[in-house]
């Protein structure tokens, strides 16, 4: 944000004082997405002023036709849309996040999410911007399904927490027999799934699986590495999956395909398709094919 300098007068010395500083040009009429623009219309938008070069409508500026000339910032500065994508790049807003998890728990913060994407940057971040948004909505969707709308940070049956140690790995369970329960938004689960994801991710979880649990970019980071680096029961990963146009069903299948594909679970299948199908709509682009598995 631009600062304002201040001048001080010495005495009676006449000063030659600067030029003062521009201010900020006041904003025009806020874009609206119903509206028709013709060339030199100008809207406002996320803190500049924009100028229509010719007809145009539903093309939120800067758009990607060219049609809006960038006339520079106004009213004092920027202020992010809260329905564009972050500044990190991630192409879901955290107003679109929000919408999409209501009753979400506090422990699963956008913040978090968006301070894991580093760990797996290609994740939502490769190929077109329809496959980006693709790839963004069937992880959310699919992690929707897994805890609940986001409400469940640890496996909710503690009857299966003994169950999670494979004594017949080398390291063992260091952490306590009981202690590699599912957790976090894909419910990470035994000792040597949270051995691998601590190995990958630089942090040891296999001494301290209560991180996933208390700390909200570690749990979101474990979802990215099951996300774009294991297969599961299926062929694939699930990031392949959708930047090479598998389709949302093939991430079904590389998540819990033994339990829900081949008609096993219908009813399963069809509830992370239709969250799938609504967060494509939310972020504005089409769910694609092959949606079942």
């Amino acid at each position: 944000m631009a600062g304002v300098a201040a001048a001080a007068l010495a005495g009676s010395l006449a000063v030659t004082l600067p030029a003062a500083t521009a201010s900020a040009a006041e904003c025009t009429s806020p874009w609206n997405s119903s509206a028709v623009y013709r060339n030199g219309d100008t809207v406002s938008h996320n803190g500049h002023n924009w100028t229509a070069q010719w007809w145009t409508q539903n093309e939120k500026p800067p758009g990607t036709s060219g049609v809006w000339k960038d006339k520079g910032t106004c009213g004092g500065g920027t202020s992010p849309d809260p329905a564009d994508p972050d500044p990190s790049g991630f192409v879901v807003s955290e107003a679109q996040f929000n919408q999409m998890f209501p009753n979400r728990n506090s422990f699963y913060t956008y913040q978090g999410l968006t301070a894991a994407l580093s760990a797996y940057p290609a994740f939502a971040n490769t190929g077109s911007e329809t496959v980006k948004k693709r790839e963004a909505a069937a992880f959310l969707a699919n992690v929707n399904h897994e805890t609940g709308g986001l409400v469940h940070i640890v496996e909710q049956n503690t009857a299966n927490y003994p169950h999670y140690c494979d004594e017949g790995q080398p390291y063992g369970c260091p952490a306590g027999e009981a202690a590699y329960y599912g957790r976090g938004p894909v419910q990470l689960s035994w000792n040597f799934n949270y051995k691998a994801a601590g190995d990958a991710l630089g942090i040891d979880l296999l001494n301290n699986p209560h991180l996933v649990e208390r700390d909200a970019a570690v749990a979101w980071k474990t979802a990215l590495w099951y996300w774009n680096t294991q297969s599961g029961p299926g062929t694939m990963t699930p990031h392949d999956a959708m930047v090479n146009g598998h389709g949302f069903g093939e991430t079904i299948r590389s998540i819990n395909g033994a339990l829900e594909c081949g008609g096993k679970n219908p009813a399963q299948v069809q509830s992370r398709v239709d969250k799938y199908r609504q967060f494509t709509q939310l972020l504005g682009t089409t769910p694609g094919d092959n949606l079942t598995c």
